[in-house]
């Protein structure tokens, strides 16, 4: 615990905003914390919460009209009333923003919440103009910058002219279009495709390059084999180069041809929102808007720090809570880094991405000489009890040691158990102690250690809980 009574201005509300002011007045300072819309940021108002709640309701709706147990339990086209979701959608948000961030603020004496828009004068100095259009000053000790990202508008001609959907409009929509082009082909973009597949629309999406580019390609084409079962059409290598809105209907011209659709989701990555805060004047370094932080989340102006969206760090609200947390002890008078070298991800598709560490291209260009392994879901009995085989599960290893480098899971629950593979990897485990360890039976976690001991012996011909 720190005994100084530091005074430090927090720039945002979302996840890593508030733990940074919240650790940073359990170590002794006082926080003014500066929000110029709603409480609670991205992740709980227009991002995971919501996402994950509208994925979770067209996954209902997708078993009830197919699934592998249709022969012995009735299938059924469900009636779904987008308005009626989106209202149970909501109140959940509503919800959990009062509980983890209004009320939080609302009981902790040592934060001052200000409504309004921060800009630096000075690397000790804010300028806020407040919601009744007035500004004042705010001086601080330290300041911390957590503004999170904002959907990218990529510059299609046309597209400005639209009502096109964002991911934050698209999932505060209350009706579902009979058909959407999504424009886009990476987490938040995929998601949605799914859901609104599933939810009873004719969905196209149009991939740059492919589906998932950043990932192992047996990743994306995975997913896109999913996703073709499910009707979804992807057009790879497909992009828009015009775009019109006539008679309630957007017409894409594009490399494809031209594409037809009563909604067009554009999704194509987030933007950081530093634009307003008057960075170039304090001389913190930005690469396309987003803060240049190092470890300790400092900048490379004294007392300035920042986390989350809208940094150089992974977008994800988790790592962004983790660099809020760490920069606050930091600039409290502590000694905290955040070590993202087993960073779990995930994606909420059907079935689930979850990834850890290094692929093997990745490997190899670090220098090391891997050893890998695929282990198809065939071989996993929690998948065969399932009905549901569709996927794999790899493993990077170093060769030499068979230390753990990197995990690639495409399975049902994929995000349950990545984490996991994160914990082998911070303990350095090899391969073969994985392949050791006792696993519960029946669970899609096992699939980890049969893929681990794919490096020594042939698992299709252990029994069902060989060890």
């Amino acid at each position: 615990m720190s005994d100084n009574n530091v005074h430090i201005a927090v720039i945002g509300s979302g996840g890593s905003a508030m733990a940074a002011a919240l650790k940073a007045t359990e170590r002794g300072a006082r926080v003014t914390l500066i929000e110029r819309g709603t409480i609670g940021g991205t992740c709980v108002n227009i991002g995971c919460v919501p996402s994950k709640i509208m994925i979770r309701a067209a996954h209902i709706a997708h078993l009830r009209r197919k699934s592998p147990f249709d022969e012995g339990i009735t299938a059924t086209e469900p009636m779904v009333d987008r308005s009626l979701l989106l209202a149970q959608q909501q109140a959940r948000v509503d919800e959990l923003r009062h509980a983890k961030y209004e009320r939080i603020l609302e009981d902790n004496p040592d934060i001052t919440v200000v409504q309004g828009e921060a800009r630096f004068m000075d690397a000790r100095t804010l300028l806020v103009k407040g919601t009744d259009g007035k500004a004042h000053e705010i001086g601080f000790d330290r300041a911390f910058i957590g503004t999170g990202a904002r959907p990218t508008i990529p510059p299609i001609p046309g597209l400005s002219g639209t009502p096109y959907w964002t991911s934050t409009t698209a999932l505060a929509s209350d009706t579902l279009p009979d058909r959407l082009i999504v424009i886009g082909a990476s987490v938040v973009a995929v998601e949605l495709a799914q859901a609104f597949a599933r939810l009873g629309s004719e969905v196209t999406i149009l991939a740059r390059s492919r589906l998932l580019s950043r990932e192992d390609p047996a990743v994306g084409e995975a997913i896109q084999t999913a996703f073709q079962a499910e009707r979804i059409s992807v057009l790879n290598d497909t992009q828009a180069s015009q775009v019109s809105y006539t008679n309630d209907e957007f017409i894409v011209a594009s490399n494809a041809g031209e594409l037809r659709a009563d909604r067009l989701l554009v999704a194509v990555g987030r933007t950081p929102n530093t634009e307003g805060l008057n960075l170039d004047a304090i001389d913190v370094e930005t690469d396309h808007g987003a803060v240049i932080v190092n470890e300790q989340l400092q900048t490379r102006v004294p007392g300035i720090y920042a986390a989350g969206d809208c940094t150089n760090q992974p977008q994800f609200v988790y790592v962004a809570a983790a660099g809020g947390s760490r920069a606050a002890v930091n600039m409290t008078g502590g000694d905290a880094r955040l070590d993202l070298s087993a960073m779990p991800e995930v994606i909420f598709t059907d079935p689930q991405v979850a990834t850890v560490g290094l692929t093997a291209t990745e490997a190899i260009r670090r220098g090391f000489k891997v050893d890998t392994r695929s282990l198809n879901l065939e071989n996993v009995p929690r998948a065969l009890l399932n009905f549901e085989t569709g996927g794999f599960i790899k493993m990077v290893a170093e060769r030499d040691s068979g230390r753990l480098l990197g995990v690639q899971a495409i399975t049902g629950e994929a995000g349950e158990l990545i984490q996991t593979a994160v914990m082998a990897m911070r303990a350095r485990m090899t391969v073969q102690e994985i392949g050791d360890e006792l696993f519960p039976y029946l669970t899609m976690v096992e699939g980890l250690k049969l893929c681990a001991q794919t490096f020594t012996k042939d698992v299709s011909q252990l029994s069902c809980c060989a060890a």
